[in-house]
């Protein structure tokens, strides 16, 4: 591996370090407690995250998703497409991310972790550089897109986290 491999690899690591803590002995009630009714949930939250991230990194590695491919769409039972990562729901949308566990939710997680740390480790400084998505101005080259996902699913953590930290009070 690369520096840069080795830098990508350590901070999806430290998303699923965060992913693991924050579920950690939580039931499905408080994993889908909502603080004001209207905010997300702890589960919505690793679960739309962890649906990002294997659907940006399998577009990347030009994968079927981990949630189709392995079975994770049935085994989570949501009322939602296949294709549906969380992206745009609404208060409703959220709401019905109900009755799952933390294992589920962990579970789910190390599979897409796996996933990427697999393809990860497999780039070179070159693949940083390609386009993967010409819908922005300008073009998102794989680089942009792996730190994209990280930024974005450690935001998510921390606002479980968060969360997490209200339920206690």
């Amino acid at each position: 591996m690369s520096a840069g491999t080795d830098l990508l690899v350590d901070a999806f690591g430290r998303v699923r370090e965060a992913v693991v803590e924050v579920v950690d002995g939580l039931g499905a009630d408080e994993l889908s407690t909502r603080p004001d009714g209207r905010a997300n949930s702890i589960g919505w939250l690793v679960w739309h995250l962890t649906r990002i991230q294997d659907d940006h990194v399998a577009g990347a590695a030009g994968t079927e998703q981990i949630w189709t491919a392995d079975g994770w769409c049935e085994g989570f039972g949501l009322p939602f497409a296949p294709e549906d990562t969380g992206y745009g729901h609404r208060r409703k949308d959220v709401a019905a991310v109900r009755g799952l566990s933390a294992q589920l939710l962990t579970e789910y997680h190390e599979a897409v972790h796996d996933h990427t740390v697999r393809y990860v480790s497999g780039l070179t400084a070159k693949d940083f550089d390609r386009v993967v998505d010409r819908g922005w101005t300008p073009p998102v080259t794989l680089g942009i897109r792996l730190v994209s996902v990280i930024a974005d699913d450690l935001q998510h953590a921390g606002q479980a986290a968060y969360v997490r930290g209200l339920l206690g009070r």
